[in-house]
């Protein structure tokens, strides 16, 4: 007899995006894709039953998603300061002309480091970390981020409070 509890949707793993333009997205896509982002442990029949699929179709469209590079993964959202990271900050970086791809790497490999962007504007970089306390932070910027050849200069803002939007309040 079947096990009547239905597993949440895994992530496949980690794929580059295809190189072909991405498929129009309808209705039913955006509606499954408000649903994971507010829940992705959204079992496949719960979404199914949200949208008025099939759990096939809905089964089928979140693995196209996926598979098309819409769907990047899924995670947990997190309370930093709970987690033991009590400091969070933006940091906003200089670079050397044409190191973006160098400078993303050693970004990566930061601890805390929970977001990097390449932008345009009086900065180049803005990178996201949250650290355990103020002291770490300082360590990371001073020590970490600046011994970075391709780094000209940095800026912290330090974050006194975050507040995670509800994705029914963003559009898809």
């Amino acid at each position: 007899m079947a096990d009547e509890r239905e597993q949440a949707v895994v992530p496949a793993p980690a794929t580059p995006v295809p190189a072909f333009p991405a498929r129009p997205l309808d209705a039913v896509d955006r509606d499954i894709l408000r649903i994971l982002q507010s829940d992705g442990r959204a079992s496949i029949r719960s979404v199914a039953e949200r949208v008025h699929v099939s759990r096939a179709n809905a089964y089928a469209r979140i693995n196209r998603l996926v598979d098309d590079g819409v769907i990047r993964g899924f995670s947990a959202r997190v309370n930093h300061e709970r987690a033991g990271h009590g400091a969070s900050a933006y940091i906003t970086l200089k670079i050397v002309q044409n190191s973006w791809r160098t400078v993303r790497e050693q970004l990566q490999a930061l601890p805390g480091a929970a977001h990097i962007a390449l932008v345009s504007g009086d900065f180049d970089v803005l990178l996201l970390v949250h650290t355990p306390d103020n002291r770490t932070l300082r360590e990371l910027v001073l020590t970490r981020l600046q011994a970075i050849p391709e780094v000209l200069s940095t800026r912290t803002l330090l974050v006194f409070e975050e507040t995670d939007l509800d994705p029914d309040h963003r559009e898809t």
